[in-house]
């Protein structure tokens, strides 16, 4: 039985992180991957979902020609060619990260699905392997709901909307997460007729109502059909078609489109890890149990990424990474330190880092809140991108920025000023003494806070 210092199951982006402290070292290394390598954000995710996302955002710009002042023409979207492209920025990362892997000395990837055959012992390809430490980053998959006659219709993930070749006619869209919005907005785009149905009183139900009631208008004024409260309770494939049969506020009604993406979240990979041979535990909803420092029960053995429920996001992936290595060699960061942040990836996307205004009152925060539209915002009137809204949320007790959300043109990347002003434990009054660029959207944001209003 072959013996390493390191085995990583799974090739998500927690492993990049890993390797690139680890193969330094001289240590020998052994990757486990039974699907393709890269993951989920180079391959299904982030990296195709935002290629796409930008060859749709192209397209509508080109259509605003006379809002600009130019002329156009006849405006054609060559759907093959945007699927090229993509896929030639997908394929690119998951073949630069398998050759740097297969080009290095200490690393050796096995191709095949792993499980444990005990606390620190491995089974691929019917052979054992043993490590001295074990990361498990395996990811999630999409979760179908059991929804009567889905199995026998052919629905889509988002990796098989990505990979269809054909565009499609009406795209029926189950799910009213970040996965089923930034979709929705996309097809639509590109010329597909798109029904977004969710179970809840509105989109994004993480977010906060006037946030969550913004994305929805703009998706709205786009052309996406948006049924809110509405639980899909029957599939049917007739003649080419998707059936689903709606209860929509309290009467049935049957939709009907040319393909069904469900979109209604994901599950941990744990189940086929056969993780009791090694003693590791995991929680009610399937997410292997870690400390602060992704380490689970069992010495030497962690759990990072996904897998862990404690972030899905492949900058909390690679946060993992950066904590684990950071306790190995002798540091003191934590999970519980992080600040939660994450983007959703529309036109204009939305950045939001820490609390939002619901959830910190529900934690019984005495709290001030900002808001500002970006119709009032100068450079987002000169971009012609004023859809949107600023929201800023302060704790009226110390005077620290508890959360923001930022729905407009780059709030994506302004965002990640307030996970630094938030990380530094910087005073709001002084982030309002802070001289930004002009003109900018960012300008705007210390401005803001002169709006700040107690939130009874």
């Amino acid at each position: 039985m072959k013996t390493y210092d390191h085995i990583i199951l799974g090739t998500g982006q927690a492993t990049g992180t890993l390797l690139g402290r680890l193969i330094p070292t001289g240590d020998s290394i052994a990757v486990i991957e039974g699907g393709k390598v890269g993951g989920s954000c180079v391959n299904y995710g982030c990296t195709p979902t935002k290629t796409m996302v930008a060859s749709a955002k192209a397209l509508h710009q080109a259509r605003r020609g006379d809002f600009f002042g130019f002329e156009t023409g006849d405006i054609k979207l060559n759907y093959a060619r945007v699927r090229e492209r993509m896929n030639e920025i997908r394929n690119g990362g998951s073949d630069g990260l398998t050759h740097w892997m297969e080009s290095t000395e200490n690393v050796e990837l096995i191709r095949g699905w792993g499980e444990f055959a005990g606390p620190k012992t491995l089974r691929v390809n019917d052979q054992e392997i043993t490590g001295k430490k074990i990361y498990i980053n395996t990811g999630t998959h999409p979760f179908v709901p059991p929804i009567d006659g889905i199995k026998d219709v052919p629905h889509l993930d988002s990796g098989g909307l990505l990979d269809l070749e054909e565009l499609p006619g009406h795209l029926l869209i189950l799910g009213g997460g970040y996965i089923g919005v930034e979709f929705s907005q996309v097809f639509r785009r590109f010329g597909s007729k798109v029904t977004l149905i969710q179970g809840g009183e509105q989109l994004m139900p993480r977010e906060d109502a006037d946030i969550a009631n913004t994305i929805q208008d703009f998706l709205e004024e786009e052309g996406v059909e948006v049924m809110l409260t509405s639980k899909a309770t029957r599939a049917q494939y007739i003649d080419g078609q998707v059936h689903l049969t709606v209860m929509h506020d309290g009467e049935t009604k049957v939709v009907t489109g040319t393909h069904l993406l469900v979109a209604t979240g994901r599950r941990p990979n744990s189940k086929q890890l056969n993780l009791k041979a090694a003693g590791i535990e995991i929680n009610g909803r399937g997410f292997i149990e870690v400390n602060d420092y992704c380490e689970t029960v069992v010495e030497g053995v962690y759990a990072l990424g996904d897998v862990n429920g404690h972030g899905a996001f492949t900058h909390t992936s690679v946060n993992d990474a950066e904590i684990t290595l950071d306790h190995m060699f002798g540091g003191s960061r934590k999970i519980s330190n992080r600040i939660p942040i994450y983007g959703l990836f529309t036109d204009p996307p939305l950045g939001r880092v820490g609390l939002t205004e619901k959830a910190a009152l529900e934690k019984g925060y005495k709290i001030m809140k900002a808001t500002r539209p970006m119709s009032k915002i100068a450079r987002a009137k000169e971009m012609g991108e004023t859809k949107g809204i600023a929201k800023l949320i302060v704790d009226a007790d110390t005077d620290l920025i508890l959360g923001a959300s930022i729905l407009g043109p780059g709030g994506d990347e302004i965002i990640n000023m307030f996970a630094a002003i938030m990380h530094s434990g910087i005073p709001c009054r002084s982030y309002r003494e802070v001289v930004l660029v002009h003109p900018t959207v960012s300008e705007l944001m210390p401005w803001i806070l002169d709006g700040l209003q107690l939130v009874e």
